[in-house]
């Protein structure tokens, strides 16, 4: 009678999330981003939400709740109700910051379920002109040839321009001083004036002072050539095999919600992703769209968290 009894709960659960997903939705879907409005990561969000929303048949309305790192936004999803109507997207800081952080509000696996992946966005090494490297090789050479007098500049501890360099420096096996800022675009400022040496900056942040001549742009960060910078080489076209990085962005729900709800997200989200002006928009904007399906984003997690996790412990970063 129990085995019974559990079976026609779970049937019953399970028709319950079918029937709210063929509902679904029914009033307006609230995106929470964990950062201030102009971020990549808002900027990638406003990009597809209008696409998504339309293939979703109803609205996304695109949420700002700063702070803490994207923690902030992050916890406000993972603690909402899990009814499909409050989802969160946030960038590959999901899988590196619980590494970060000694007490994180939330757990990452248990309490969010990925809808899936959004957009991949390069990031690129660049140098002001007062640096005499120009190419990977040289630049690396002179951080060898002097331990600790070649800086660079980032968007703030932990922030994605502060782990691509920190993953750099490991591959290369370089000493080059952290200067954080409070921002990306104070220290793409600073480095173009020559208080710092380089950056790691989003190639949408850098292009039009590489393409004017205030930057040297020695390597993109991602596994293949950047259509804004094509004749940029990759780091392993550049000398540096086993170094890649790139700034993901995942969607995501409380745990919980109905796995109805969200294979309709996600399925209204990859119509959105592989329409063509949605794709020409995101990459225009140095977003690539990576479709993908909720386990696929997930293992995605699984596998960079650890990741992430070693590389903070064996370079001492913290997040103050």
């Amino acid at each position: 009678m129990k085995v019974a009894r559990l079976t026609a709960l779970l049937l019953c659960a399970a028709s319950i999330g079918t029937a709210a997903a063929q509902n679904y939705p029914q009033r307006p879907v609230r995106l929470v981003v964990p950062y201030a409005p102009g971020g990549s990561a808002d900027i990638a969000a406003r990009l597809v939400s209008e696409a998504w929303a339309r293939s979703l048949g109803g609205t996304i309305v695109v949420e700002n709740r700063a702070g803490a790192g994207g923690n902030i936004g992050v916890d406000a999803v993972a603690k909402a109700v899990a009814d499909g109507y409050t989802i969160g997207l946030q960038t590959v800081s999901l899988a590196i910051n619980p590494g970060l952080f000694p007490r994180m509000p939330y757990d990452t696996l248990k309490d969010l379920a990925p809808i899936g992946m959004v957009a991949s966005s390069q990031h690129v090494l660049v140098v002001n002109n007062n640096v005499s490297a120009t190419n990977l090789q040289e630049l690396i050479a002179a951080a060898k040839a002097a331990p600790g007098k070649l800086t660079y500049g980032s968007a703030g501890n932990g922030s994605t321009f502060h782990m691509s360099a920190e993953l750099f420096k490991s591959v290369a096996n370089v000493a080059i001083v952290h200067v954080p800022y409070r921002g990306g675009g104070p220290a793409l400022v600073d480095t173009i004036a020559g208080q710092v040496d380089m950056s790691f900056p989003v190639i949408s942040a850098a292009q039009q002072h590489v393409q004017g001549g205030k930057l040297k742009a020695l390597a993109v960060t991602g596994p293949r050539r950047s259509a804004q910078l094509p004749n940029v080489p990759t780091a392993a076209e550049a000398g540096l095999p086993g170094y890649a990085f790139e700034t993901w962005f995942m969607v995501f729900a409380p745990a919980g919600t109905p796995r109805p709800v969200i294979d309709k997200l996600n399925a209204a989200l990859n119509t959105a992703l592989a329409s063509p002006a949605t794709r020409e928009r995101m990459v225009r904007e140095g977003f690539e769209p990576t479709p993908t399906t909720p386990e696929a984003a997930r293992q995605r997690l699984e596998k960079e968290m650890p990741v992430w996790a070693r590389l903070i412990k064996q370079r001492g970063i913290t997040a103050e």
